[in-house]
């Protein structure tokens, strides 16, 4: 027991600490990186690059559980992927119109390092 504390204490102070920014940083970008290799992820992001669409629409297009598109925009919304574009009135109901933010991505692996690059979505807000 004595030695495993020792060895801890040995790799603690061998690392460099990061600090609050390049943690913060780090998190972001590895929670985006295995957002965009999530392949519900990509098609429900990649399905609202052109077009700003509503769950309904993104669900029966990718044939995926209506439950799974709300869940998967909650998490691209949180990481601001999507952003809600405009609201639809419908039969009194607000419904939300999701687009997405980035037009494409990607991920360079170089030296043990991998990068993440995020291009704008170029393409034009509907009206």
């Amino acid at each position: 027991m004595m030695s495993s504390n020792l060895n801890k204490s040995i790799v603690r102070e061998a690392l460099p600490k990061p600090n609050v920014l390049q943690l913060n940083e780090y998190n972001i970008t590895q929670k985006i990186m295995e957002s965009l290799v999530n392949a519900c992820h990509r098609s429900v992001l990649f399905s609202i690059v052109d077009t700003a669409k509503d769950a309904p629409q993104i669900a029966a297009e990718l044939n995926i559980s209506l439950s799974a598109v709300y869940k998967t925009l909650g998490k691209l919304e949180e990481l601001t992927l999507v952003e809600i574009e405009r609201f639809n009135f419908t039969d009194g109901k607000k419904i939300k119109l999701y687009k997405s933010r980035i037009g494409h991505a990607e991920i360079t692996l170089k030296n043990d390092n991998a990068t993440l690059h995020l291009f704008p979505n170029n393409s034009h807000k509907e009206k």
